[in-house]
């Protein structure tokens, strides 16, 4: 099925934008075509709590997913003012990004809120968890559908239903096949048992613990990498334990980073060709990527 390419429309000025406007992704900004968004009546709005420390590496990433919907989508940026990012200028913050208490009076068709490095912390130790506590609880009422990712999927299992995460000794690092546990949820439609996605984590959640709540459903897991997807049965919110957004560079990176700080860290499995670093990774997940931001897009928002 060939997908229109329609716009995603953002702050004027937003870095990113030139990348995509580059991968020939439509970009619209908002001062510049706001009269094209008030003609058009079919626009979906997204807020994204972006949670990573590479801010807009998680911008780009998670832009050229949404992109593949086909859909008109108006992009909302959020951060949490209880903790200021180290990496990202305060500058790019202030412009480009809405705090909690501009948005909260406001309703969105789809919410995502991102992993964080802080997976290894208790949830209530983490500086901002008051302030995402919040969110989180805003989000029943104000967003149709929130897509919460690796670390935000376990606050959000944690928060909403009380799964905590566990340790695991070695860290989840690398892609891993996957199978379909629910064959008629949409958020995988067009997905064959065995697909691949990116899992980067210190910790997990149990498939026992999840299946003790009746209001949970198990969608797909790894042999390897255990539960992967997890929905509720309203299908207001959905909880990804891995990073389908992920670019092709981006454990190759952190994989990196970690050698140079002299960190342990093993290889990531299955992902560059031959087993070989020197090599260049393997994109074996693009396209379920593009299709799972696709479906959330499509079926949920």
């Amino acid at each position: 099925m060939m997908v229109i390419n329609m716009p995603i429309y953002t702050k004027a000025g937003l870095p990113v934008n030139e990348i995509l406007r580059r991968e020939k992704i439509q970009i619209l900004e908002e001062l510049e075509n706001k009269n094209y968004f008030e003609k058009e009546s079919k626009i979906l709005e997204v807020a994204i709590l972006n949670l990573m420390p590479l801010k807009e590496d998680t911008e780009l990433q998670l832009l050229r997913k949404l992109s593949t919907s086909g859909k008109n989508i108006k992009i909302t940026f959020v951060n949490v003012t209880s903790y200021k990012s180290k990496t990202t200028a305060p500058e790019h913050m202030e412009k480009f990004y809405s705090t909690f208490e501009e948005i909260k009076n406001k309703y969105f068709d789809g919410l995502i809120i991102t992993g964080a490095p802080v997976e290894q912390m208790p949830f209530e130790k983490v500086g901002y968890w008051d302030e995402l506590v919040k969110i989180m609880n805003w989000s029943e009422e104000h967003a149709k559908s929130t897509l919460h990712i690796c670390w935000g999927a376990q606050a959000g299992l944690y928060y909403h239903y009380g799964i905590d995460k566990h340790l695991i000794p070695n860290k989840m690092f690398g892609i891993f096949k996957h199978k379909i546990d629910d064959k008629n949820s949409k958020i995988l439609f067009g997905f064959d048992d065995g697909f691949k996605a990116p899992h980067s984590r210190h910790t997990t959640v149990y498939k026992t613990e999840i299946e003790k709540v009746p209001q949970l459903e198990v969608v797909s897991e790894s042999d390897k990498a255990g539960v992967f997807i997890v929905e509720n049965k309203e299908k207001k919110q959905i909880f990804v334990t891995g990073h389908l957004e992920y670019a092709v560079d981006t454990l190759d990176k952190e994989y990196k980073r970690d050698l140079s700080k002299g960190l342990k860290i093993e290889m990531p499995e299955n992902y560059y060709l031959d087993n070989n670093p020197e090599e260049e990774p393997i994109f074996s997940w693009k396209e379920n990527g593009d299709k799972i931001y696709s479906n959330w897009v499509n079926y949920y928002l």
